[in-house]
């Protein structure tokens, strides 16, 4: 759609050029000082518009420099909750290897009690403690009584043995508990907190992305509107330029009437032969001629077909060219002076054959009209020119070219 209102507008730029052009057969009550003012408005309206979309671009770049690092924060952001949730599914399956343990202890510590049970339910059958003394006075040799007085003391060892480890178990057991539920706390707290932060991130890439719309379609719209400006100034100077040729017109009209009151016939007959002489071939060197036919070399892959272009410095520098404009341009840098339209170009010089054609000869097409295209002859049936498909380049006079040439040739320089 841009492209299309960038044609339209060019068209417009162009139709409005040419039809200003005529202002000198309709010139206005406006005086020269009157336009002058016009375009100093103007251009201070030109130069306001042009900050605005300085300032506009300026921020267009911070918000996309914003935009990236936002990106890159987000992609960072998730890469550590990512890892966070790792960790948590690590710690979730130390807490799976955990609950074994703690079914494992559970068990231990079912056993122990089942152990301690039988032997508090044999005390209570045998009279409480007062067993093991029975045991000991039971011994029938001093041998017998250590060993009896041994055993009892393994016994109650071992029973306070299996008490300590129902206690250090269950330690153990809390212990894993509290540290895996405050990992699990840490990590679930990091989460949420990173998830917070990210969520807070794309709110500020959204509403960067929310901004940076408007400013473009601002930036269009500015543009637009300079563009229009700089049609209206254009019009302008051309309304100015016809005031100052109309004056000049005058000037060299009276001048010519005195001059023919006392030259009489001899100044039509000088008329008539700078007539003549402006359609016969223009003298040039072999190197001037070789400068319109190579100076084109450095647009080669480097242009683009704009119709009406290659009239204006800005043109020039950027590559804009259609095909008579770009012949104009060429010719000129040969220091030989040509019309920049296809109907002016047909009728200059000298007409000739193909068969006689010479590098440095226009050959003219017959595209959307006669003569609608043309190029500068380069010989071996190659011409370079503005074509519409690729800007300025080298084509053959064969295939498309060579059904829309009707052998039209003319010498405009030898």
């Amino acid at each position: 759609m841009r492209e299309i209102k960038g044609l339209v507008k060019n068209s417009v730029v162009v139709l409005t050029v040419m039809s200003s052009l005529f202002f000198v057969q309709t010139v206005s009550a406006e005086t020269e000082e009157e336009i002058q003012a016009q375009r100093s408005e103007l251009q201070s309206d030109i130069d306001n518009k042009e900050e605005e979309l300085k300032e506009i671009k300026a921020e267009l770049v911070k918000l996309n420099e914003d935009i990236i690092r936002y990106d890159e924060a987000i992609e960072a952001n998730e890469e550590v909750i990512a890892e966070t949730e790792e960790k948590m599914q690590s710690v979730e399956a130390e807490a799976e290897e955990l609950e074994q343990k703690i079914a494992d202890i559970q068990k231990n510590i079912d056993r122990r009690s089942d152990i301690l049970k039988e032997r508090i339910s044999s005390l209570q059958e045998n009279g409480g403690s007062s067993s093991y003394i029975e045991v000991v006075f039971g011994a029938t040799s001093f041998v017998d009584f250590i060993d009896r007085v041994s055993l009892v003391h393994k016994i109650t060892q071992a029973d306070q043995d299996l008490l300590e480890s129902q206690e250090q178990d269950k330690l153990e057991v809390e212990k894993g508990k509290v540290e895996l539920d405050n990992k699990l706390e840490d990590l679930e707290s990091m989460k949420a907190e990173y998830e917070e932060m990210q969520k807070q991130i794309v709110a500020q890439k959204e509403e960067n992305e929310e901004l940076k719309e408007e400013l473009s379609k601002k930036e269009e719209e500015n543009s637009d509107v300079l563009d229009d400006l700089k049609i209206e100034d254009q019009v302008l100077a051309n309304k100015e330029k016809a005031l100052k040729e109309a004056e000049e017109q005058v000037a060299n009209n009276s001048s010519s009437e005195r001059s023919n009151q006392s030259n009489g016939s001899t100044n039509n007959s000088a008329i008539q032969q700078y007539a003549n002489s402006s359609s016969a071939p223009a003298s040039a060197s072999s190197g001037a001629l070789q400068t319109a036919m190579t100076v084109g070399n450095r647009y080669i892959g480097n242009s683009v077909y704009v119709f009406g272009g290659g009239r204006t410095a800005s043109d020039i520098a950027n590559g804009r060219f259609d095909c008579s404009g770009f012949v104009s341009w060429a010719f000129r840098q040969a220091g030989i002076n040509l019309p920049a339209s296809t109907s002016g170009l047909s009728s200059v010089g000298t007409k000739v054959s193909m068969s006689e054609a010479k590098p440095g000869d226009l050959v003219f097409f017959n595209t959307y009209k006669t003569n609608g295209h043309v190029g500068i002859y380069l010989g071996n049936n190659k011409f370079i020119g503005a074509q519409s498909s690729t800007g300025v380049a080298i084509a053959s006079m064969s295939g498309y070219w060579s059904s829309t040439f009707s052998g039209h040739v003319r010498r405009v320089a030898q």
